[in-house]
């Protein structure tokens, strides 16, 4: 015979791994420093893309006015300037992608805990049949 409040515990376990659950276990499969890490790691990198190519265009925009203007400027100031707007683009965009991963780690950790007792909870409603 059926068990109603197992029916509908395995249907609610079954709908979360169905979707939020399988992202939550391939964050919940690594420490948190670890996951955070690679994270901020990747976005460090998209950050460093995206700078570049943000900057070439800013190059290529006007290329004959650069050109002519790079005679008349100091390249270890204008390469200094680089260099920091670059440091501010990196610092500011892996601060909020460890902020940002160390909140979905953290909700994703909570989530599958719950998970965690749902299946021990549908367990012992095995066991008491």
């Amino acid at each position: 015979m059926l068990n109603e409040e197992r029916v509908i515990l395995m249907t609610k376990m079954a709908s979360y791994e169905e979707h939020e659950g399988r992202e939550n276990m391939k964050i919940g499969n690594y420490f948190r420093s670890d996951y955070i890490a690679v994270q901020v790691l990747k976005s460090i990198l998209c950050a460093t893309i995206a700078f570049g190519l943000i900057f070439a265009l800013f190059v290529f925009y006007d290329f004959e006015v650069f050109m002519q203007d790079i005679y008349q400027m100091d390249l270890v100031e204008f390469a200094k300037r680089i260099l920091m707007y670059y440091g501010i683009t990196v610092g500011a965009y892996g601060a909020a992608s460890y902020v940002i991963c160390a909140h979905r780690y953290a909700k994703a950790r909570k989530s599958l805990k719950l998970y965690y007792q749902n299946l021990k909870k549908l367990n012992s409603l095995y066991e008491e049949d």
